[in-house]
């Protein structure tokens, strides 16, 4: 375990003056719990369960399997929509979907004042009470609320909300350590409103109320050993269930591919849970997808059969989600996300039969072993930040502390003795992606181009491997690149500009607000005076209105002057070199 630096020190020391009191907002949450009823949404009362717990626990006594879909359309009409057109046409064949995710805009986790001034991005806004219930109502489907909820400037407000239409899953807490809501700069406002909102779920433990944190939406996308993130759950679980006492079910999936690992990390979670696990879902592979839809089609086959039978085999009460193969091109369709539906059944008809002929040993070594690392890196990290000063029984300043200290160090300070290497697969897809390109960033004349050249490199959004890769093959050329990283404002990426000369600037973007975005940081380049070339790449698309999905909008961008490209190949061929 390697000594904390001074500024980390100094951050710990500064957070116990800055946080306020853990206790009073405790009695605030209590206060505010005995104010709210849970409600009930069409899926309770259909079912006649008390909250989404008490489904799972008897689908999971019942062995049902559970399905999970994720809708994002771009306003409440078309989600409504969506959602009662999805359940129609399942239950005309048949089927029923237990749970919808909501991708919601990321301006939800702002107070109400402060949206109309920040970039839309994809999903809809619940501006009104009647959107929210529009939700819970629209079919006996469970929502499941988890974006841009607990985590943000908004926690407290998304959370009551969210209670009062029925909806008892909330997140994502993992958010909270890499997400930033835009236009926010107020960490200490941002950790007490997250902690008040964990309190509040706390109240109603009994009632069902669970606190989701998809791990791959915060430093499990981020860190590059396995290890890292089995001791990352183990930290979630300490400060939610034990310090805040509020109930905590896991999510992973989205950045893991190998089927493998997949089963193990159910597994793994259910001994993190300490055998008490009841899940959320489990995301579908989105690393695998590619352009070719066949391709996708037989990438969600082989997953989700193995996501399917580990829940026959041990029943952790996670639904299964299978994603339509359209998911790497663009937001998908209610047709769309039908399709990939029925075609879950299908392979479940298939893992029930292959059920008595499958092995899990394999998933199951790999479970004990990311288990007893990460309870090594976990027992690191607690004992590391009690010898920095930092109060580990304080719910508020471990969240806080956390969140400063970001994954790279976090893995520098309390996973760098592990026995073996557990590499995630987000990791190693990152470096065969920079392996795969090496040789054109390796190139003499293109080296010859950016050498000594000064490139700002930063992601709008959480989806930063990219950027990542970018940056480093850049650096591998000589170029002289600093990289900000994933969440940056138009604000942040001015600031960086002004501190020195900077030959161009590479962007990546991800959710539905490149235009916006773009507009906004034209405005802010002129209004410094600042003239030099943006590079875009990643999903450049655009939520707008009387459309139903984002829209393609690389032509918009080139109007505004940026540099749209959507492969490295095309960025290699934008970058500004000596002359």
């Amino acid at each position: 375990m390697h000594k904390a630096p001074q500024a980390l020190e100094k951050l710990v020391a500064d957070s116990r003056a800055s946080l306020p009191d853990f206790n009073l907002l405790r009695r605030d949450a209590q206060e505010l719990a005995a104010q709210i009823s849970i409600g009930r949404s069409a899926f309770l009362d259909i079912h006649g369960v008390q909250s989404e717990l008490e489904y799972k626990q008897q689908a999971m006594c019942d062995g049902q399997i559970m399905y999970h879909a994720h809708i994002g359309m771009n306003d409440i009409e078309s989600t409504t929509a969506a959602v009662a057109n999805i359940h129609q046409q399942l239950t005309a064949r048949g089927f029923s979907l237990d749970r919808a995710g909501f991708a919601l805009d990321r301006r939800m986790g702002l107070p109400s004042e402060m949206r109309a001034a920040v970039a839309a991005e994809t999903g809809p806004m619940l501006e009104q009470q009647e959107d929210w219930r529009a939700l819970a109502q629209a079919a006996p489907i469970q929502p499941h609320l988890g974006d841009f909820m607990i985590g943000q400037p908004a926690s407290v407000t998304n959370t009551i909300q969210a209670l009062r239409i029925g909806c008892t899953t909330i997140g994502n807490l993992s958010q909270f350590f890499t997400f930033e809501a835009p236009g926010w700069n107020d960490a200490e406002a941002t950790v007490a409103e997250t902690y008040r909102a964990m309190a509040l779920l706390a109240e109603f433990r009994d009632q069902g109320a669970m606190l989701h944190s998809y791990l791959e939406d915060g430093f499990g996308a981020l860190f590059r050993d396995c290890s890292s993130v089995a001791a990352w759950a183990m930290l979630e679980r300490y400060i939610v269930e034990e310090l805040v006492g509020a109930r905590l079910t896991h999510c992973i999936g989205g950045l893991t591919t190998d089927p493998i690992k997949r089963a193990g990390w159910v597994l793994a979670l259910h001994e993190i849970h300490q055998q008490q696990q009841v899940g959320s879902m489990i995301y579908g592979d989105t690393i695998s997808f590619d352009l070719e839809f066949e391709k996708n089609r037989a990438v969600t086959a082989e997953y989700l059969m193995w996501d399917i039978l580990l829940q026959l085999h041990a029943p952790s009460g996670h639904a299964v989600l299978p994603l339509p193969v359209t998911e790497a091109l663009r937001i998908p369709s209610a047709d769309e996300i039908i399709e990939a539906q029925l075609f879950g059944r299908q392979i479940e008809a298939s893992a029930r039969r292959l059920l008595p002929h499958v092995d899990f040993t394999a998933a199951e070594a790999f479970a004990e072993s990311v288990c007893r690392q990460g309870r090594q890196v976990y027992d690191n990290a607690l004992a590391g930040l009690s010898d920095m000063g930092v109060d580990i029984g304080n719910p508020l300043q471990m969240l806080f502390v956390l969140k400063k200290l970001g994954p790279q160090q976090f893995e520098q300070l309390f996973a760098a003795e592990l026995d073996e290497s557990l590499p995630t697969d987000m990791y190693a897809m990152t470096q065969d992606v920079v392996n795969q390109h090496r040789p054109m960033f390796s190139d003499e004349s293109f080296r010859a181009r950016v050498r000594g050249k000064r490139f700002v490199v930063a992601s709008s959004d959480v989806h930063e491997h990219g950027a990542g890769a970018l940056a480093q093959l850049l650096s591998e050329a000589e170029a002289n690149v600093v990289y900000l990283g994933a969440e940056q404002n138009p604000p942040d990426l001015i600031a960086a500009l002004q501190a020195g000369p900077v030959d161009a600037l590479l962007l990546s973007t991800h959710n539905g607000m490149a235009l916006e975005y773009a507009s906004q940081l034209k405005q802010l380049l002129d209004d410094a005076s600042l003239s030099l070339p943006v590079i875009m790449g990643g999903v450049l698309n655009q939520k707008v209105p009387d459309h139903t999905l984002p829209i393609p909008v690389i032509d918009e961008l080139k109007a505004l002057g940026m540099h749209p490209t959507i492969s490295l190949p095309g960025l290699v061929r934008l970058l500004p070199g000596k002359s």
